[in-house]
């Protein structure tokens, strides 16, 4: 197309020097006319000039030549900015529970460590039909894993209490992460189950704790408002000095008791009884996001 231009140009140029040749033979038609030389000389460098002058682009197309079309390995770069990369989404902290906020009349009853292994307990579990929840420590249950298969199998479930029962507040990220992901992948290993609460040794955690926690796929942290001792005794953590709906309560290994775990559990049971109240399970009142009751 340019090229073009410049030989329409070339041609003007030289009709104008045909149109000077021819105005030899008329001199005095020139000089009435008003085309002198000095006429003829500045249409000349009219003439030039506008040949010479640059020629101005046309606006780049889609087929102009230099051009890329899009979708062609175009390299063009956009008329808007990249979208900004999203900020990562922290995952939640797990709430951290004593009781259930329910009206229905239930309590949960939760066993620790698993250092008691009454065989009688499993019976009462079945004939009960019993929805309990252990939470395991791997460093306690030792070899006793067994038995915990077989609460299992009658219905009880397994839940997380850390590889070695260590205080937890205060240990660096990565010596939690061990203690809180090793036990879910020890009782995964173990039971083919990913468990997705969490009660910590001692009751005690930190921000770190729950970070941790989240991380490895828990969705709560169980604590307890009533704990039943060694000789069948209720303690309360706050409120009413009476069991309530939706209590959550801790029946944690005890160092020769005067009952036996199944004795105690009798106990506790005729206590729930009389307070017009049933064993719920844990499990169905803090299921993980995403699942219905």
């Amino acid at each position: 197309m340019r090229a073009g231009r410049q030989n329409d140009k070339s041609r003007a140029f030289l009709a104008a020097f045909r149109d000077v040749a021819a105005s030899r033979d008329t001199r005095d038609t020139r000089i009435r006319s008003g085309t002198g030389p000095r006429t003829v000389a500045a249409a000349l460098a009219a003439l030039l000039l506008t040949a010479c002058a640059p020629t101005p682009h046309a606006p780049a197309g889609p087929d102009a030549p230099g051009t890329k079309s899009p979708g062609r390995g175009s390299d063009r770069t956009s008329d808007h900015p990249p979208a900004p990369a999203r900020p990562a989404v922290p995952r939640p902290l797990p709430p951290v529970l004593d009781r259930v906020p329910t009206r229905d009349p239930v309590v949960f009853l939760t066993y620790d460590d698993g250092a008691e292994r009454d065989p009688a307990f499993i019976d009462l579990v079945r004939e009960r039909r019993l929805p309990v929840t252990m939470f395991l420590t791997d460093s306690v249950v030792g070899p006793g894993y067994a038995h915990f298969a077989r609460l299992r199998a009658v219905g009880a479930s397994i839940q997380n209490h850390t590889l070695d029962h260590p205080a937890l507040p205060g240990l660096p990220y990565a010596g939690q992460r061990a203690e809180i992901c090793g036990q879910q992948h020890k009782l995964r290993s173990r039971f083919g189950v990913r468990p997705h609460l969490f009660r910590p040794p001692y009751g005690r955690y930190d921000t770190t704790t729950r970070r941790v926690a989240a991380g490895c796929g828990i969705h709560a942290f169980v604590l307890w408002r009533a704990m039943l001792g060694g000789d069948g005794g209720l303690t309360f953590t706050g409120g009413t000095r009476r069991l309530a709906p939706g209590d959550i309560v801790s029946l944690p290994s005890a160092d020769a008791p005067a009952l036996t775990l199944r004795a105690r559990t009798v106990r506790l049971l005729g206590e729930i009884g009389k307070r017009g109240l049933r064993v719920g399970r844990l499990e169905d009142y803090l299921a993980p996001p995403g699942t219905t009751r």
